[in-house]
């Protein structure tokens, strides 16, 4: 495999509204990221994924888009965008904006013209049809519930496809056009000088045109649209749209690109990452997808860490030899990952969220970290849906009554699984709305913030935020990086229930990562002799020259055997 400037990089992904604001509005901005560049260059970050912050009305938190060019006022201006990218290439940080091409807002431009002409050349750009005996021209549900099909403003009988928010039309890539009109405006923020995308839910840009019906899988009659996607004939044509765009604005700039793809064939896996793949790299979601339902939050179940490792595992044995996954716990469409992957009673143990990190970070591809899990920060409560702002959750908290249960389940159900979890401000400080602003927040603060907070934790030693700087710099170690970046990554122990152990190995050098991601202390027989001991979260535990030790619950250890 071909050595890329991007295999030895750790990447930190920002959800701007909630980062840190600078004008005491409540609301985080451009020039609040800019001056915590020196707080994500001290963690070891690298890669900057800055979720969007385009022209947007926020019906889905920005990622309905009204105009791709243009900076959204409550973030800031496109000189603050400048500055940001100034101030990160200053610090060797290169910045990753999100790319959001399957959908626009029905306020961007193109829709306005579309409405007012729907036979006209911007009718093209989406897709409308007809209804069928006076309902929807199929049976969809959307991704946040509902039908995935409204009423064209204006018309009685003529639908568009929205696969997510109604205010989120989506596009219609068959049209040369339109597909032209994205390339350009790629191509333009290239030029800028951004490193690179996150290609947002791309596997939904080839539709199954002949829009049929579906078996109904829920109470409301319709089917889950992701039911679409299997069809046959949609994945071979999504790939000719993906190297399309790929060789008109990515290779000649040599972009970064990770895909945020789902339920992709492992045997197609190198289409989408391997050496002459679509992307450079692609999310790992295997973990995230552990406990779902298709009837969704009413009926998930949390994971345990075994399901975790194996799940883990199962992805690294799918792309070894084929290219670099990118690693992820948690992002900002996921609860948080310690209260999604840690038993309750573990959610506190400054222990147990740094034996998780470990288990993610050393793992083969690129780590990703989301705002916050460097701290360790946890789900939040709410206590009324009110509360809640996320557009998802609504639609997944009317699911829940529709099912039977109590609207206190109901939420109960939601304060486990909402992506607003992820979405309360980044906790700095023990002050007030946890350093985060001088205003009223957007978004109700976690009021944990005052025993979890960045300030605390830079000041101690042993916290969860300093574990992380040790992990990401050993992963960049000259003496450990060929083993850690580039070499094999093979499991080991898999026998052992809520264990999750490794090899890395690599440049003469062979590393074991051992994570006792269980309340239960155990006796562990290595595979060879510990030559010496880079990182324990603990104090005892292994110790050189022997080839066993006594794991404690929640630790991680990383050992150089010899050879």
């Amino acid at each position: 495999m071909e050595r890329q400037w991007w295999h030895n990089k750790a990447a930190y992904q920002i959800w701007p509204k909630s980062f840190y604001d600078s004008n005491g509005d409540g609301v985080g901005d451009l020039p609040g990221i800019t001056a915590k560049l020196d707080y994500l260059k001290d963690l070891g970050v690298d890669i900057i994924w800055l979720s969007p912050v385009y022209q947007s009305p926020l019906a889905d938190q920005g990622y309905d888009i009204s105009d791709y060019q243009a900076i959204d006022p409550r973030f800031g201006t496109m000189e603050d965008m400048d500055r940001l990218l100034e101030e990160a290439r200053k610090r060797d940080i290169r910045l990753v904006m999100d790319l959001v091409v399957n959908h626009c807002s029905d306020e961007h431009i193109w829709f306005k013209k579309a409405v007012e002409d729907p036979e006209g050349p911007y009718g093209q750009y989406f897709y409308f049809r007809k209804g069928k005996n006076g309902n929807p021209p199929c049976n969809w549900r959307g991704y946040f519930g509902g039908s995935a099909w409204s009423l064209v403003p204006g018309q009685s009988d003529l639908y568009y496809l929205h696969l997510f928010h109604e205010k989120q039309p989506d596009l219609n890539w068959e049209n040369p056009a339109l597909r032209r009109e994205i390339y350009n405006m790629i191509n333009w923020w290239l030029d800028k000088g951004v490193a690179g995308f996150r290609i947002d839910a791309i596997v939904n840009i080839k539709k199954d045109l002949a829009f049929r019906d579906y078996p109904a899988d829920r109470p409301d009659g319709l089917s889950d649209c992701r039911r679409m996607l299997s069809e046959p004939g949609v994945a071979e044509g999504l790939g000719e749209f993906l190297e399309e765009m790929k060789r008109e604005t990515f290779a000649p700039h040599k972009a970064f690109t990770v895909g945020e793809v789902f339920d992709t064939d492992p045997a197609r896996l190198a289409e989408f990452i391997g050496p002459e793949g679509h992307f450079s790299t692609m999310f790992d979601f295997a973990p995230t997808c552990l406990g779902k339902d298709a009837q969704g939050w009413a009926r998930a179940k949390q994971p345990t860490t075994t399901q975790y490792r194996d799940a883990c595992f199962g992805s690294q044995r799918q792309a070894a030899g084929v290219g670099f996954l990118a690693n992820i716990i948690e992002n900002h469409d996921e609860p948080r990952g310690v209260s999604q992957y840690l038993p309750k009673d573990a959610q506190d143990s400054e222990q147990a969220k740094t034996c998780l990190a470990t288990a993610s970070v050393l793992l083969r591809g690129i780590p990703f970290l989301y705002q916050g899990q460097e701290l360790g920060m946890t789900n939040t409560r709410f206590e009324r849906i009110e509360d809640v702002d996320d557009v998802s959750t609504h639609g997944e908290y009317a699911a829940c009554l529709a099912l039977g249960l109590t609207e206190a389940q109901a939420l109960d159900a939601c304060a486990q699984y909402s992506r607003d979890n992820a979405r309360t401000p980044v906790q700095w400080t023990d002050g007030e709305n946890a350093g985060f602003t001088t205003g009223t927040p957007w978004i109700g603060v976690n009021p944990n913030y005052t025993r979890i907070n960045a300030r605390e934790q830079q000041a101690r030693p042993d916290s969860v935020l300093n574990w992380y700087k040790k992990l990401l710099a050993l992963r960049k170690d000259p003496r450990w990086e060929e083993a850690l970046v580039w070499g094999d990554c093979e499991p080991v122990m898999e026998e052992e229930e809520g264990l999750m152990a490794y090899r890395r190995t690599g440049g003469g050098k062979t590393l074991l990562v051992v994570c006792n991601l269980s309340e239960l202390p155990r006796s562990l027989a290595l595979s060879g002799t510990i030559r010496q001991v880079l990182l324990n979260n603990q104090e005892g535990g292994p110790q050189p020259g022997f080839d066993r030790y006594a794991a404690q619950p929640w630790q991680a250890v990383v050992l150089e055997l010899e050879q």
